[in-house]
């Protein structure tokens, strides 16, 4: 069953809440492992330069994920969390390699997947 926008919205914010509580931080890609729209399995491959870019083996259409990441900054930043932009890099043989999480490369989508929000100390 294919859950809407708004069912979707509500698991990341859990989701989200009770990774903030166990690692003091957020991102969006735990988020997605979290609530298993990104299988462990997947997020390896992803990470090992198996699969080029996230989204492609995201579990959710395109348009709910967007919408989704979206929410999930715009929330980080009405909680007072504080953004931090991650460099994602490669694993496995070879040389470290900076990842893609989406399909066009676009710099702001980039951008989105890759900042984690911190608690301000």
């Amino acid at each position: 069953m294919s859950l809407n926008r708004n069912d979707l919205i509500k698991q990341m914010n859990e989701a989200s809440g009770e990774l903030l509580r166990e690692k003091g931080y957020i991102c969006f890609v735990d988020t997605l492992l979290r609530i298993g729209k990104l299988t462990k399995e997947n997020h390896e491959a992803w990470l090992s330069r198996k699969v080029p870019y996230l989204e492609r083996v995201i579990q959710v259409n395109l348009m709910k994920v967007n919408y989704m990441l979206r929410a999930f900054g715009q929330n980080a930043i009405k909680g007072g969390l504080l953004a931090s932009t991650t460099v994602y890099m490669s694993r496995g043989k070879g040389p470290r390699t900076p990842l893609r999480f989406s399909k066009s490369g676009d710099s702001n989508i980039e951008e989105a997947y890759s900042t984690h929000y911190l608690k301000p100390k």
